[in-house]
């Protein structure tokens, strides 16, 4: 019996196929679209994704498949295909254009005595401690009750991935993820000690990450979903320049002011 989950996809349609300058032409006729729940950043609309999983995918077919829309989670890929929303659209910074802002600039100062250490993701107790602590304060939730439900979610990865631990003074205070490729920096998330919330961390993070790719020579910083109307993503515009992903796959520069930021970083 075919799967009911199962949409057919066309190769001739731009949004499944790959044209990537490392692999050529790749079908994208194996995604599965799955039912509809809540959106998590719209609560009034529903929301739907097309995915699939990998164990092992290359970092560079990776950042062909964020050009088409698509973002991470663990070993799960996917991009929304909502009925009756295009909300959800791809942000990237081009590096070498980035200007931070006065606000952005004060964030930089505030953080000088912290150190910065990149490494391959590790999972500790300290780590699962402090960002438990993150998501009971931040966010009301119990996300990952358990460190088991921890490293799937964001300790485990199947493309080539890196991790920023923010200390002061030694004391670990922050961490975050990002995936990697010689083409683009993604953020996958952020997370800090509560203690620590006047230092602008989630700032501080996203500019650490994008100095990263300058001194890399990565052209792009990729920052996830921007949703306008959804103010703990709408702060991904305040990284300017910056263009968004047009739901017939262009990446258009943002002309216009960002809009006033709802929430505090």
């Amino acid at each position: 019996m075919a799967d009911p989950h199962r949409e057919r996809k066309s190769s001739r349609d731009r949004r499944y196929r790959v044209v990537s300058p490392f692999f050529g032409l790749l079908p994208l006729d194996f995604l599965v679209t799955g039912e509809e729940h809540p959106c998590p950043y719209l609560p009034s609309l529903q929301a739907r994704e097309e995915l699939f999983a990998a164990a092992d995918l290359h970092a560079e077919l990776y950042h062909d498949l964020m050009d088409l829309g698509f973002r991470r989670a663990g070993t799960i890929f996917y991009r929304p295909v909502c009925r009756s929303c295009a909300e959800c659209r791809p942000l990237r910074v081009p590096v070498s254009e980035f200007r931070p802002t006065k606000s952005q600039r004060r964030v930089l100062a505030k953080n000088q005595d912290t150190e910065v250490v990149v490494r391959a993701p590790r999972f500790t107790q300290e780590k699962f401690r402090i960002y438990s602590d993150y998501l009971r304060t931040h966010h009301g939730s119990a996300e990952a009750t358990t460190p088991e439900e921890f490293q799937r979610s964001l300790y485990t990865s199947p493309v080539a991935t890196l991790e920023f631990e923010y200390r002061i003074r030694g004391r670990l205070v922050a961490a975050s993820i990002a995936d990697v490729s010689s083409r683009s920096l993604s953020s996958v998330y952020v997370y800090y000690d509560v203690g620590v919330d006047s230092r602008s961390m989630g700032t501080f993070s996203a500019m650490r990450e994008i100095l990263f790719c300058a001194e890399h020579g990565i052209p792009f910083y990729y920052l996830g979903f921007h949703v306008a109307d959804c103010p703990a993503m709408s702060y991904k515009a305040r990284f300017r320049p910056n263009e968004i992903l047009s739901p017939d796959l262009n990446w258009i520069r943002q002309s216009l002011p960002a809009r006033p930021p709802a929430v505090s970083a």
